[in-house]
């Protein structure tokens, strides 16, 4: 196992059969990420690969738990391409401060949390020790293009 940072994120790429060549643009008139003071914020990011969304619909209904934690999957190795897109290097993260993952869930699916883990899992592998972070997971009834997941993060930067 590769001890870089940037080592363990293509690792995780390869175990997920995804790569992120193309550079990841706003959907309209937004940033994907701004860096200010210190911190980096990036947009939310959706399972989007190659232009298709991976995993859409509603979860707990025509989606499955395990569709919703891939889902989250993809969405954070997005936010973290992009990290490494904007900093060089995944070694310019500090430490992950905030993540928030939306879940488009049934009336009755209350796993938020459990989809949440599995990006908060990628993201203590991939930056250990920096990975650690506040996490909310909310449930909501509707997401852009239909996607299962949308996650946002905030991270701090070294110089």
């Amino acid at each position: 196992m590769d001890t870089t940072r940037d080592g363990r994120f293509e690792q995780a790429l390869a175990e997920l059969k995804l790569s992120f060549e193309e550079d990841i643009r706003p959907g309209a008139n937004y940033e994907v990420a701004v860096e200010h003071g210190g911190q980096i914020y990036v947009s939310g990011m959706i399972p989007r690969v190659r232009g298709t969304i991976a995993v859409t619909g509603r979860v707990g209904d025509t989606a499955t738990l395990e569709d919703a934690r891939q889902a989250a999957r993809i969405s954070i190795l997005r936010s973290l391409a992009i990290l490494r897109s904007r900093l060089g290097t995944l070694d310019r993260v500090a430490r992950v401060m905030r993540m928030t993952v939306y879940v488009q869930s049934a009336a009755d699916f209350t796993q938020q949390s459990e989809v949440a883990d599995a990006a908060s899992d990628l993201l203590y592998t991939i930056l250990a020790p920096g990975g650690g972070h506040t996490r909310t997971s909310v449930g909501v009834y509707q997401l852009p293009k239909n996607a299962a997941v949308e996650l946002d993060l905030v991270a701090a930067v070294l110089a």
